[in-house]
């Protein structure tokens, strides 16, 4: 199979230029038909823990790839593997990694501004007893000299 460069190249190569002018004819049409569109973002439906037990039940009892899954209860093929490969969506808990991820996600489409949430502190460190003569040393450190 020849890409239409090959063809156009062969065309020149044979000196076929009432074909060549037929192509150029071909593409002006063809650019001034064309429009570019933006691109139009699929918002499907909110993820619901009876949503997500539809999909299970759907799953297993029927011969549904995720893809056809997703179609039918619209929502995208990766919300269905989440609930099907890792249980995601089941509960209603607002504080679960996918509830917080889809909030911010949404806040980020409205254009709020981020919200402050200071880290968490990591543990205090424990401190370890220190040697204080040459035969007190901790459990399982040698001192220099113990040999």
């Amino acid at each position: 199979m020849a890409t239409l460069k090959e063809f156009e190249e062969a065309l020149r190569e044979q000196g076929m230029n009432m074909a060549l002018a037929l192509l150029q004819r071909l593409r002006e049409r063809d650019r001034a038909t064309r429009t570019i569109k933006p691109a139009r973002r699929l918002t499907g439906q909110k993820m619901t823990p009876e949503l997500a037990r539809a999909i299970l039940d759907l799953h297993a009892s029927t011969g549904m790839t995720q893809q056809e899954i997703a179609f039918k209860v619209g929502v995208n093929q990766g919300r269905v593997n989440e609930v099907i490969k890792r249980g995601k969506w089941l509960n209603d808990d607002p504080n679960a990694p996918e509830a917080v991820a889809r909030d911010k996600a949404k806040a980020r489409m409205r254009g709020e501004p981020k919200q402050y949430r200071p880290a968490p502190k990591p543990p205090a460190r424990k401190e370890r007893p220190v040697a204080t003569r040459r035969g007190q040393s901790p459990q399982g450190q040698l001192v220099f000299g113990d040999l």
